[in-house]
């Protein structure tokens, strides 16, 4: 019979490991590895301030190109958000939150283009959420004092609240992406299993059903998650601005 080539026969095979090494190098002695987290999230980060600049240029008083009315709109919603969610007096962390959000988003839903999604290693939700862990802490140290911060800690219970903030959120946000992937990868290869098992040369189970599985787990968990971080970052701001 004609043989199908192996672009058509699907997944036959599961590998879920965690992001490739694209090179790495030594600094006194200790390995440093440059993967394709890191590489991503570069491109990302510099296609965010391209589209940025693109977004801000040649602004005037009075909006006349669209691409304005978009910026304007983009950063009075951010604004609007941190006023209604923090209050008035912390719109100061309007572009942080921003960053925070349009990161996480584009970092999860890269993996539509078939890059691997930079939320998916632990080590971009853990440097998020330790960023975002800092600025509690300076919160908490401008409303109670550094005597007051440090009397807080005698109880041993706040202690371990602190420390298992950043990383609840953490997992939380990459728990869920990787999660979502490793799904999908389960779903495709179980759909050319079952193609193959009833003779279908090439399995066409494995057409339209990921793509529908993709869309929730990348497009709308991806948007979930981005919103579940920004929230939880700004209600733990807030509140440890009020803690007396």
């Amino acid at each position: 019979g004609m043989k199908v080539s192996d672009f058509f026969q699907g997944s036959k095979g599961i590998e879920i490991g965690g992001p490739k090494i694209a090179f790495s190098f030594d600094v006194f002695g200790v390995r440093i590895n440059i993967t394709e987290t890191i590489i991503i999230s570069w491109a990302i980060l510099i296609g965010l301030t391209l589209l940025v600049l693109f977004l801000t240029h040649n602004m005037k008083k009075k909006p006349e190109k669209k691409r304005q009315v978009i910026a304007e709109f983009l950063v009075e919603t951010v604004d609007n958000l941190v006023k209604n969610t923090m209050g008035e007096k912390f719109k100061a962390f309007a572009p942080y939150i921003a960053a925070l959000f349009a990161s996480s988003i584009f970092g999860s839903l890269v993996s539509l283009t078939g890059l691997r999604s930079v939320t998916a290693d632990y080590s971009t939700t853990l440097t998020w959420a330790l960023m975002s862990f800092v600025m509690i802490q300076a919160a908490k140290i401008k409303s109670n004092g550094i005597g007051g911060y440090l009397k807080s800690f005698i109880n041993p219970l706040n202690i371990i609240s602190e420390v298992s903030t950043p990383v609840s959120m953490s997992f939380r946000h990459f728990g869920n992406i990787a999660g979502g992937m490793i799904i999908s990868s389960l779903i495709y290869f179980a759909l050319t299993g079952l193609s193959t098992a009833i003779g279908l040369a090439v399995p066409i189970f494995t057409v339209g059903i990921p793509a529908v599985l993709s869309l929730y787990f990348d497009l709308f968990s991806g948007f979930m998650q981005a919103f579940i971080f920004i929230m939880l970052t700004m209600c733990f701001i807030e509140s440890a601005s009020s803690e007396q």
